[in-house]
């Protein structure tokens, strides 16, 4: 069975709303590159929907009922939106699931250090990649700084065009010949990931002859723009969640404009279609959830990722609002839910085309994704969706008129990945993985097809309306 491109159903004027919509999301990956900052954005974003946080709700003893809509916030770094339905919520909720967390670099806890004039960031990778990608480009820094008394320092540096920006070094070709030898995994070393920050030394006091005044010059320079511009100093670190990405906008891709290329399309590229079909979603007949998680990339560890107990302690709240809680009640609520985990799948790459099986796998500009299983070789660690499922899922998007397609990620026995759809099927839920197709998944510039990002907000949209 082949699928259609997706691109062909539309008008010349009906392409201007993908277009559009593209827009805003390449706008949103642009400026959010990190958990903190995404959920930053989308509270904005929910409050100007009209969504209340349910903090406030349970302060004030208030009652929630058809038709409201809250959010909870877990550590600023994951958001669960709701959109009280006409059902009582035991009978179950829609659920759009994805990730906001992106593979990238850390900056660790004892970072700075002088070598022969240089002074460089020690680093530890995030998530899965591609070590030697992440050099020999322009980086960014974002993220915050803790300070003893309690302040936070929010730091952005990179992305302005008149922002300095850093970089992980590589060896010169030239010198380049045991390195090339190589395999592709010890290319670059993970402790060979050291970003440079800076050169210049600081002036000397005049007068001053002692011996430790000429020592790492260049080093207390830094420290001195670090507590000058940005207010923090060096035992400040200890408390820092620095994250070091590739700096500059997202791009459009190709002479037609048709794609997207950027940074951190896995899994934002789920994440924002789901955030605007949930904030968009009225009048629905089940209680609409939007789950945005942290820690996929890593195991969805932590207490912030899908396996902590948030989820299950927001929903609880909320039909204690409703006043419909019991235990056996929110039981029965999550095991009659249904659940988009909506994720990125690998697109076909015509460059590779031995790693694929070409009648199962997804094409760039083909809809969004539906992936019945997951896992690796066997489908281990997978979530297997059911196939009464799949064919409610497929009469949703038919009637909707959703462009769709399967996959599978890559040949059986070549390789395999994971989301977070078996943690939410632990309570008895049907859930599904469905995304959008992605070239270079996991690269510092990954790239998306503009027409399967509006598809999945369609499919989302139709998904909270008609499941």
């Amino acid at each position: 069975m082949k699928t259609n491109n997706a691109w062909e159903k539309y008008s010349e004027s009906q392409r201007k709303k993908v277009f559009t919509f593209a827009e805003g999301y390449r706008g949103f990956i642009s400026d959010c590159k990190t958990e903190r900052e995404c959920v930053s954005e989308a509270v904005c974003r929910a409050e100007a929907a009209g969504y209340r946080n349910l903090e406030d709700i349970i302060a004030g003893n208030k009652k929630l009922k058809t038709g409201d809509k809250v959010y909870a916030v877990n550590m600023k770094k994951a958001l669960l939106l709701f959109n009280i339905g006409e059902r009582p919520m035991e009978e179950g909720l829609n659920i759009l699931g994805a990730h906001l967390d992106s593979p990238r670099i850390d900056v660790k806890q004892n970072p700075l250090y002088e070598d022969n004039d240089l002074v460089l960031l020690d680093t530890h990778y995030y998530g899965g990649i591609k070590k030697y990608q992440w050099v020999a480009r322009e980086m960014a820094i974002h993220g915050v700084v803790a300070l003893k008394n309690g302040k936070i320092i929010e730091v952005n540096v990179g992305e302005n065009p008149q922002d300095p920006v850093f970089c992980i070094t590589d060896i010169l070709v030239h010198l380049a010949d045991k390195q090339l030898k190589k395999s592709g995994e010890h290319v670059v070393e993970g402790e060979d990931l050291n970003l440079l920050v800076g050169s210049m030394p600081e002036k000397k006091p005049a007068g001053k002859d002692s011996k430790d005044e000429g020592k790492e010059l260049v080093k207390k320079k830094i420290l001195s723009v670090l507590k000058k511009q940005y207010g923090f100093e060096e035992e400040d670190f200890i408390s820092a969640e620095l994250e070091i990405v590739p700096a500059g906008p997202a791009r459009d891709c190709g002479f037609d404009s048709s794609m997207i290329m950027g940074y951190g399309h896995d899994d934002r590229v789920c994440s924002y279609p789901s955030l605007i079909a949930q904030l968009e979603s009225e009048k629905l007949k089940k209680t609409g959830v939007c789950i945005l998680v942290d820690k996929e990339e890593i195991g969805s560890v932590g207490a912030t990722g899908m396996t902590s107990r948030f989820f299950e302690n927001m929903v609880a709240e909320v039909m204690d609002r409703t006043g419909e809680y019991s235990e056996l009640t929110l039981r029965r609520c999550l095991a009659n839910s249904k659940m988009l985990s909506s994720d990125v799948s690998s697109a076909f790459d015509p460059n590779y085309p031995s790693f694929f099986e070409t009648k199962n796998v997804a094409y760039l500009g083909h809809g969004v994704v539906f992936n019945k299983f997951t896992g690796a070789r066997g489908k281990s660690g997978s979530n297997d969706a059911s196939a009464e499922y799949l064919g409610e899922l497929r009469s949703i998007m038919d009637k909707n008129k959703v462009s769709f397609q399967t996959a599978e990620l890559g040949k059986v026995d070549i390789g395999g990945g994971g989301t977070i759809a078996y943690i939410l099927a632990a309570y008895g839920m049907q859930v599904i993985d469905s995304g959008v197709a992605v070239l270079n998944m996991h690269a510092p510039a990954e790239i998306i097809s503009k027409v399967d990002l509006y598809e999945a907000y369609c499919a989302y949209k139709a998904f909270l309306k008609d499941a």
